[in-house]
């Protein structure tokens, strides 16, 4: 070991960029926060191939003296905080004092600047850390840097950054939730002399937030205020039933510095266990707000995390509010309503609609199904007596045939196009009749299995030798859809369907990018996309297997899973693979009921796959309970 030494400024510099400066995007981020806290009231960001060659911040902010332009590119340098107690109060976004002097040390950086008290500006270069020139200049009150040539100096990082579509996409997402916080600054956003956007002052956050994702999204958002004990949350949330697939539309502002925040997040998650399925995440726009003192801002180098004083009151304060606002919408949809005929809305035969009092409990509100309904009998509508008016009936028990109801359903699996081959045949009574063994069907080994019932419309009991075995219908047809997939995406036969009308696609800038990239693939396997614009786009086909109306969700989700690395477009085979995997779920539409042929055909299609135990997730398609277990349950 070599002996201790104190490192020069120009390598420690290098270092901490290494922390704050990971993407061109923390350039803009760091620069567009120095504008804010600067006052600014007009910001323009310019950037070209991706921020590798130029990116450009000017503002109309209070700028800066020749002398404080100049201890500005010294470490540790800050007009922010003085003592360390300053950071318990703290409302500006920059405080460390580490940006400037970081991106200069790893760039060509040019800071023009003047203050309202001076006459003339300043000017100053600096290359790879290195002082170039200091020099007056004429310019507006305000401030422009320039970063060219990033990573000039340390060529290995250059090496990490992705596709110049990618990190402009970063780079626009980053400049478009600076312009969220801060609807009443006009920010105008250039990339390659290209205008991307051009905000004036908004006086609604609503107004920003559409101009910036778009119609479509902001039409699924609703309003939400709350305040408590010092805490506020307002903003905007998605409507109960509308999710997407990964976390990334989930923004959380904390006293107007976005940040990813875990407390938060899983507040808002957990919000909406009742509102969403499973593995959907909201759409969600809120800032919250509380007293400086209560949050540590100073736990990330990029300022990207905060720390709560309380983790537990603000998760509680923030599940509280959100599914306060979500009970209220449920309220609202169930209400009745006026234009609807008196006995749907729960009016008795014979009273008149005016005759209706509001029910005095919560409970009376609505009747309970009886278990009859609940199975899925359909009320008749039919005639009342003297007033004409309407009524419900539900049919009784001796009414309802529930041996063998008749059901029209779709088939078990939509059969394939003839140009494809199908899955190996198996005949119904090879499954009933096999020997204790097993019956051989071609290369298909299928066991011997005697189907006894449907229970809950999931699963598929069967007797056997060793015990019972309960089949799950949907992990079953999934792998079966997968398989069926995987084979069309080998043989590049994937049949389409073509859309009378064009499904419009809106996406935000970094899927935008990412759709962008993977345009090819998807045209290969059933979709038809075109760009109509920025971060705009038609469906004109979809997949013979997808129905029309889940083309944009199944993309949204899709591109979800790229964001997160999910599908690795470098390799084909895993690409189709994980593309198949996300499609089967989608393509199952299971019937309420199916006819014995159907689920013993079932049986002998998935044991005709390469992997009968488990779906494309994981799952396991049957579970058997033997006898030693059944005994073991029944304490014999």
């Amino acid at each position: 070991m070599g002996k201790v030494r104190i490192l020069p400024d120009r390598v420690a510099n290098q270092i901490a960029a290494g922390e704050v400066i990971e993407r061109p995007a923390a350039v803009i981020k760091e620069l567009v926060e120095n504008a804010l806290d600067a006052g600014a009231t007009k910001i323009e960001v310019e950037f070209r191939v991706g921020g590798r060659a130029l990116m450009a911040v000017e503002d109309n902010g209070s700028g800066m003296s020749r002398d404080d332009a100049m201890l500005a590119l010294e470490r540790h340098a800050t007009s922010k905080i003085v003592e360390a107690d300053d950071l318990n109060r703290l409302l500006s976004y920059g405080f460390r004092g580490e940006a400037l002097p970081s991106i200069a040390s790893v760039s060509r950086f040019q800071l023009q600047t003047r203050a309202a008290s001076e006459d003339v500006g300043t000017e100053i270069l600096i290359n790879g850390g290195r002082m170039v020139h200091v020099r007056e200049c004429g310019r507006a009150v305000g401030t422009r840097i320039e970063v060219a040539q990033l990573f000039n100096s340390v060529p290995a990082r250059r090496k990490f950054l992705k596709s110049d579509q990618t990190e402009a996409a970063h780079i626009v997402q980053c400049v478009r939730l600076y312009a969220l916080v801060r609807p009443n600054v006009a920010f105008t956003l250039i990339e390659d002399g290209r205008t991307v956007f051009r905000s004036p002052e908004c006086t609604r956050f609503e107004e920003r937030v559409e101009e910036i994702f778009g119609r479509q999204i902001t039409e699924s958002l609703v309003s939400l205020e709350v305040e408590e004990s010092g805490m506020r949350l307002h903003g905007l949330i998605g409507r109960p039933g509308k999710g997407r697939a990964t976390r990334h539309e989930m923004i959380t502002f904390v006293n107007q510095r976005p940040v990813d925040s875990r407390t938060l997040n899983y507040a808002l998650i957990e919000s909406y266990q009742e509102s969403l399925p499973k593995g959907r995440y909201p759409l969600a726009f809120v800032f919250f707000h509380l007293d400086p003192s209560a949050v540590d801002v100073n736990v990330h180098p990029a300022k990207r995390e905060v720390r709560f004083r309380s983790e537990s009151g603000v998760r509680g304060f923030v599940i509280r509010g959100v599914l306060q606002r979500l009970r209220e919408l449920g309220a609202a949809a169930v209400a009745p309503s006026a234009s609807l005929p008196a006995a749907i809305v729960g009016t008795p035969p014979g009273v008149a609609p005016a005759e209706v009092r509001a029910p005095s409990s919560p409970s009376q509100a609505v009747p309970k199904p009886t278990p009859l309904q609940q199975v899925g009998s359909v009320p008749t509508v039919s005639k009342g007596e003297g007033n004409g008016a309407v009524s419900l009936r539900v049919p009784s028990a001796s009414e309802v045939n529930t041996s063998r109801p008749e059901v029209r359903s779709a088939p078990l699996i939509p059969p394939e196009p003839s140009r494809t081959q199908p899955l190996t045949p198996v005949e119904p009574q090879a499954v009933t009749k096999a020997p204790s063994s097993g019956a051989v069907t071609g290369k298909t080994v299928v066991p011997a299995w005697r189907y006894v019932g449907l229970a809950h419309g999931s699963y598929a009991l069967f007797e056997t030798a060793s015990g019972l075995v309960l089949l799950d219908r949907r992990a079953t047809h999934e792998r079966i859809w997968f398989e069926r997939l995987q084979g069309q995406f080998k043989r590049g036969e994937v049949p389409s369907q073509r859309l009378l009308l064009a499904v419009p696609l809106e996406l935000d800038p970094v899927m935008s990018a990412l759709l962008l990239d993977r345009l090819a693939f998807l045209n290969q396997h059933g979709f038809e996309l075109s760009e109509f614009g920025r971060n705009f786009f038609r469906i004109e086909a979809v997949p013979a297997w997808m129905e029309p109306g889940d083309a944009e969700s199944f993309l949204r989700d899709l591109l979800g899973a790229c964001r997160e690395g999910r599908l690795q477009d470098r390799d084909l085979n895993l690409a189709r693979e994980e593309l198949a995997r996300m499609a089967s779920s989608r393509a199952v539409r299971l019937p309420p009921v199916q006819t014995e042929s159907e689920i013993v055909a079932l049986i002998g299609q998935l044991f005709a796959t390469r992997a009968p135990l488990t779906s494309p997730g994981g799952k396991p398609t049957y579970i058997e309970l033997n006898h030693g277990e059944l005994a073991r349950r029944f304490q014999k």
